[in-house]
């Protein structure tokens, strides 16, 4: 670490190499952003990571750590503007007493342009998992890792590229809208960190993309959606990859409890059959893999939200010994979805400004998104070391306080 007050009182008017300067602001983002991420978004393994995306650059202020942090910064203020993040390097610099750079935008948005955006896809998860390292099996549900998805859209600058890769509702007259693109997120259940995620156009189905993000999962996790997930296939698909699945039954689909194995009042395992259609976005060969028989339970639960008038609903789910996952245990895990994944995607486009993106091109579009999940990753970080590892402290922390906090 450069000693800044040392380096000045000897030398105050040499100027500082390019490493230097970069180094220096890797500290002050490292003050402003909160020492706890230091531990995630550590010097060392982003280095690796841009070695292994084959990333070469030149030694400038402007580095890829310190882009990246920049970006970070910017998507976590009030001001979001390239202007104000900037405005926070030449104020650094200017008070370690080095020749900050031109107070002009034009460099931070070339090195944002040129930031691989493969890096920040694959920061996603191991940000997530750094946050799971510290759970043990208690603190999960039956033992098992859950994530819960769920999707949602976001608003984009209106200009010619944007609508080419993007294009707006098609309800809306050509001029009047603004383009969309669709978000679909796995969110890890204990934790509430952002596992995986799905960017595509809005006429993109949100089956389709979350049947992207399967082949993420890992052996034993356990999937938890709504009703538009509770199909055949998304079970059959998941069970491919060695996981389960807890998802709500739909509404049209009938279901006669005083058929197939009964476990209990509302809760029975019945054998579904596999579809005769095949879906639109699988290949004849991927529809060949999904078994011709999947047995199920499908359960009757009473969900009791705060705020909400009770409500029946029927999830389906391959988790088949009905003791260790009895329909209390299914009911007290179904009733996380709404705060965890709903509540969830309405910080990151309320608390953290995300459903208006001022990015002009796709592929900055998509780094906005990128950059806005890694800080909500980070926040929770935050959130993680303010709370005991207990459900219920978890769900009293507040993801504006974490910016809050993180700002001062």
């Amino acid at each position: 670490m450069i000693d800044i007050g040392s380096r000045l009182a000897r030398h105050k008017l040499l100027p500082f190499t390019m490493s230097e300067s970069a180094e220096i602001l890797k500290q002050q983002f490292s003050q402003s952003l909160g020492l706890p991420w230091t531990d995630i978004l550590l010097a060392s393994r982003l280095e690796e990571l841009l070695k292994e995306e084959a990333f070469s650059y030149r030694n400038r202020i402007y580095s890829p750590i310190v882009t990246l942090w920049a970006m970070l910064y910017q998507v976590l203020s009030a001001d979001k503007s390239l202007r104000n993040t900037v405005k926070c390097i030449t104020t650094w610099l200017t008070a370690a007493g080095i020749q900050p750079p031109s107070s002009d935008t034009g460099a931070y948005s070339k090195a944002r342009s040129r930031f691989p955006e493969s890096l920040l896809q694959r920061l996603i998860p191991e940000s997530a998992e750094c946050l799971a390292q510290p759970l043990s099996p208690e603190h999960l549900w039956c033992g098992r890792p859950v994530k819960v998805y769920d999707g949602t859209t976001v608003l984009m600058a209106d200009s010619a590229a944007n609508q080419a890769s993007y294009p707006q509702h098609g309800n809306q007259t050509a001029g009047c809208g603004f383009p969309i693109a669709r978000l679909v997120v796995f969110f890890c259940l204990v934790t509430g960190a952002v596992a995986s995620a799905c960017i595509a156009s809005w006429d993109t189905s949100e089956i389709v993309m979350s049947r992207l993000l399967y082949q993420d999962l890992e052996v034993g996790d356990v999937v938890m959606a709504d009703q538009a997930y509770g199909s055949y296939v998304d079970l059959a698909i998941i069970q491919q990859h060695r996981a389960d699945g807890v998802l709500r039954k739909h509404h049209a689909r009938k279901t006669d409890f005083r058929k197939g194995n009964k476990h209990g009042i509302g809760d029975h395992q019945v054998t579904w059959h596999k579809p005769a259609q095949r879906p639109e976005h699988m290949s004849e060969q991927d529809f060949a893999l999904i078994p011709q028989t999947l047995v199920v339970r499908e359960v009757c639960l009473r969900l009791s939200l705060k705020g909400f008038r009770d409500q029946h609903i029927i999830v389906v789910t391959t988790l088949l010994d009905a003791q260790r996952y009895s329909a209390g245990q299914l009911t007290r895990l179904y009733g996380w979805r709404w705060p965890v994944a709903e509540v969830n995607l309405r910080h990151l486009k309320t608390t953290l400004k995300m459903e208006m993106l001022s990015a002009k091109t796709p592929d900055m579009v998509r780094k906005d998104i990128w950059v806005h999940l890694l800080g909500y990753n980070l926040l929770r970080s935050l959130m993680e070391l303010a709370a005991p590892l207990a459900d219920n402290a978890r769900t009293q922390l507040s993801v504006q306080g974490a910016r809050q906090h993180e700002s001062v």
